[in-house]
C-alpha cells in the first residue's frame, strides 16, 4: 500500500443512500483473486446499460467526475455482502476516500485493511457538501490524515474520525501483511527457537 498523509482530489457525488457491494462490484466480476483490474466494472449496473453502452446520466460517465478520486455517498454505504472486491474496485478505479454519512461495518473493515480510506461525517455536513458540488463541478477537498481534516479552497473545513491504528497503517502504508512483516525478526526468532514438529 502506497502511506496517505494528504491526498487532494476531484469529488464525485453520488447522492444514493445503501449502496450496497453488489452495486459497487457486481457478482460476475468475482471469480478471481487477484486485487487488480475490477476499475472497469465498479458502478457497472449503473454505469453502463444492458447493451454495454455508457448511461450518460450516470455520474462516473460525465466530466470532471469521472476522473474524482474522493467520492461522496449517502449514508449505510458498502451494506450487504462481505466482498473485499468492493474495496479493490474503488481503489483500482483512483477513488481514494469515501466520505458518507455511516458506512456498513464489514466494508468499513475491508476497506481499512486495503488502504481505502473511509471519512465519516454527519448527515449536515454531507449535505452540505453535496450543495458545494451542485454549485461548483470540478469541486476538490483535500484530506489530511495526519491533521485528521478535510478542507477546501474557500476556507471551509472540518475535522473527522479515525482511531489511531487505522491512521497510523494509512500513514505509513501498511495492509496486514505489512505490520505483520515487521515483526519479521520475532518470527524468525520464535522459528529457529522452536522446534517444527
Amino acid at each position: 500500500m502506497q502511506p496517505m498523509r494528504t491526498h487532494r482530489g476531484q469529488v464525485i457525488p453520488l447522492d444514493r443512500a445503501n449502496v450496497d457491494t453488489d452495486q459497487i462490484i457486481p457478482k460476475q466480476f468475482l471469480k478471481r483473486i487477484e486485487r487488480t483490474g475490477y476499475g472497469p466494472f465498479l458502478f457497472n449496473d449503473w454505469r453502463y446499460d444492458a447493451a454495454g453502452n455508457p448511461t450518460p446520466d450516470f455520474v462516473l460517465n460525465q466530466e470532471p467526475y469521472k476522473h474524482g478520486s474522493i467520492l461522496l455517498a449517502g449514508k449505510n454505504f458498502g451494506c450487504g455482502s462481505s466482498r473485499e472486491h468492493a474495496a479493490w474496485a474503488l481503489t483500482n478505479y483512483g477513488v481514494l476516500v469515501v466520505i458518507a454519512p455511516s458506512f456498513a461495518d464489514i466494508f468499513h473493515g475491508n476497506a481499512a485493511n486495503n488502504g481505502l480510506l473511509t471519512v465519516a461525517l454527519p448527515e449536515s455536513v454531507i449535505n452540505e457538501l453535496f450543495a458545494k458540488v451542485a454549485a461548483k463541478p470540478n469541486y476538490e477537498l483535500t484530506v489530511n490524515v495526519e491533521n485528521l481534516t478535510i478542507s477546501d479552497d474557500s476556507g471551509w473545513s472540518t475535522s473527522f474520525p479515525l482511531d489511531s491504528f487505522r491512521q497510523h497503517c494509512l500513514l505509513n502504508g501498511l495492509d496486514q501483511i505489512g505490520i505483520t512483516l515487521q515483526k519479521q525478526q520475532f518470527i524468525s526468532d520464535y522459528e529457529a527457537r522452536v522446534p517444527a514438529y
